[in-house]
């Protein structure tokens, strides 16, 4: 089980949001490069980065930013990128500078003929991003809910051949509320790819939650608020993931 850590970026800077509120951010660091390094050298094996400015203009925004991760990490371990990712020339241009993962979210929603070409053109690299609440897929910075069945979509999704699927519970994303297993788990359950837990992790308890359905296609786990404020201290969760699922 891979404890992935959030790094979300806006005007330049490494923030949290409280439910995808850009008005509630709470800014942990101007360094994004010295903050993906702190995280390397804690024992991260991937990065989340998320340009959450993109995500609600409809274009990338902060590059500067992501090119300061991108060089301070040099390669050594994957970086999935979101936010604001809407033509396969921005894919291209991401993946050309170091990224390893793209994260379609809102897009693929609106317009699944581009997650399709995404697949085709960029195979092994794009990745699904599924943001949902009760059950149901939100769009545009989760302000916008729609009628789709999260498990539905992520299946037509996996036949289009994305990579995984990064499901956030909208309703505990950083409220520190504890992960929604349940929710997790039937979707992991529906799909033969992987699955990324993302929203709610809040301490060591919900970590052994989550490896304890790893089997049901759950590789991973995104954690943001909690790393940053201390109620989980990110080098012990990913020892014990390591550990319990070693």
């Amino acid at each position: 089980m891979l404890i992935i850590p959030a790094i979300d970026l806006k005007d330049g800077h490494c923030v949290r949001l409280k439910q995808g509120l850009m008005e509630d951010a709470t800014v942990f660091s101007e360094d994004p490069g010295a903050m993906a390094t702190s995280w390397l050298e804690r024992g991260a094996r991937r990065l989340h980065l998320v340009d959450l400015n993109g995500a609600f203009a409809g274009k990338p925004v902060n590059e500067g930013a992501i090119k300061a991760i991108v060089d301070a990490v040099g390669g050594e371990i994957p970086i999935q990128l979101g936010g604001g990712i809407r033509d396969l020339e921005t894919i291209e241009r991401y993946l050309d500078d170091g990224i390893s993962y793209v994260i379609i979210g809102t897009a693929a929603v609106k317009n699944p003929g581009f997650l399709h070409e995404a697949c085709d053109a960029f195979p092994g690299h794009i990745i699904v991003g599924l943001d949902a609440k009760d059950g149901k897929v939100a769009v545009d910075g989760w302000s916008k809910l729609t009628g789709h069945d999260v498990i539905d979509l992520a299946r037509r999704f996996e036949d289009y051949g994305v990579e995984a699927v990064v499901y956030t519970d909208i309703g505990r994303d950083g409220m520190l509320t504890g992960v929604n297993i349940e929710a997790t788990v039937a979707l992991a359950q529906g799909l033969k790819i992987p699955v990324i837990a993302s929203g709610g992790i809040t301490n060591l308890e919900d970590v052994k939650r989550l490896c304890a359905v790893e089997d049901e296609g759950i590789m991973g786990a995104i954690t943001g608020r909690a790393i940053y404020e201390g109620t989980l201290d990110f080098a012990a969760a990913q020892a014990l993931a390591d550990e319990l699922n070693g």
